[in-house]
């Protein structure tokens, strides 16, 4: 009974050790058209819109066509590959703005201010579904807390006005 109690325990471990890790590469491993419903939380209250997100190949191994589409209506953007290796991607909007991108465990985050507003983008790529969130919240509305010393510092707050989220299925690899 010994034997067999260590032989399995034997058979077990090496099965472990030589399993492996499935390994992805972004955004290679991530390309496809996604289609879904976004759902839009704003002070005018909830909306969805059907949205599909594109990334696909291009003829430049550091570029990927990259498009939003919210209810039929395309945007055409363009992912740089900056460096992989540390996770810097740029986000080109093809019209001489480009947005710092940041990838982490197959999430790309994004964060810019624009025309007064502060937007804070979300990206999140699994096998076959692509969680998208955008949060957005108006400067203007800075609060301030805290008492402005070494001890207590003042922190900004910036309530969030609008929240953007939907849950993508991967439809064409």
């Amino acid at each position: 009974m010994k034997k067999l109690f260590l032989f399995c325990n034997l058979f077990l471990l090496v099965f472990i050790s030589t399993a492996q890790e499935k390994t992805t590469t972004f955004p290679n491993d991530f390309l496809g058209i996604y289609k879904g419903t976004l759902q839009i939380h704003s002070p005018r209250g909830k909306q969805e819109i059907p949205m599909e997100f594109h990334m696909v190949k291009t003829d430049s191994v550091h570029k990927f066509d990259y498009k939003l589409v919210y209810n039929g209506q395309p945007r055409n953007y363009t992912l740089l590959v900056k460096d992989s290796a540390k996770g810097i991607y740029e986000i080109d909007e093809n019209n001489g703005i480009i947005l710092p991108s940041k990838l982490a465990n197959n999430t790309l985050y994004s964060f810019f201010e624009v025309q007064g507003n502060f937007l804070s983008s979300r990206l999140a790529f699994s096998e076959n579904q692509l969680e998208f969130e955008i949060l957005f919240t108006a400067t203007k509305n800075k609060t301030t807390t805290g008492k402005g010393t070494e001890e207590i510092p003042f922190v900004y707050g910036y309530p969030i006005s609008v929240v953007q989220k939907a849950v993508l299925k991967r439809k064409v690899n």
